[in-house]
């Protein structure tokens, strides 16, 4: 089964994830934008029973445009978000791509929130679903993991 480990920038926190994602997206909402410091975010969502975090952390929870609470994980040294839980995505832990420092990663599949997307940011590759702000709210109880 393949392994994945993400690291904060100093080292102290670790996020181990086991097997594949179910979901590899790409957000341009301005939370996200926030988040990462940069114009979108690419996150990666695994089962909670295959998501291992080593370390200290420290939580934040925050209401998103969708209107969903999301929780935070974070390094407290550093201040990398090394993974969060939307309340209405159970039995999902999303991860920051950026923390893995895999080149060979799964290729997004998703692109959402893409009326707030800077107009010189392009999405490609082929069956990528692209969603806008209307679209992705009505979406808040994605069933990633096939339970329902």
């Amino acid at each position: 089964m393949k392994r994945r480990t993400a690291s904060c920038r100093c080292g102290q926190l670790t996020v181990t994830c086991e097997g594949e994602p179910v979901r590899v997206s790409i957000c341009h909402c301005f939370a996200c934008q926030q988040r990462s410091g940069s114009a979108f975010a690419v996150q990666a969502r695994w089962p909670d029973e295959q998501v291992h975090v080593e370390g200290e952390t420290k939580t934040w929870v925050r209401t998103a445009d969708s209107g969903n609470k999301a929780t935070y994980r974070f390094c407290p040294a550093c201040g990398a978000t090394m993974a969060y839980a939307i309340e209405k995505w159970p039995g999902v832990i999303a991860v920051p791509v950026g923390n893995f420092t895999d080149l060979d990663f799964p290729v997004p599949k998703f692109s959402v929130y893409e009326d707030r997307k800077h107009a010189w940011v392009e999405i490609l590759g082929e069956g990528v679903d692209h969603t806008t702000s209307t679209n992705a709210a009505r979406k808040p109880g994605l069933d990633l993991l096939g339970k329902r």
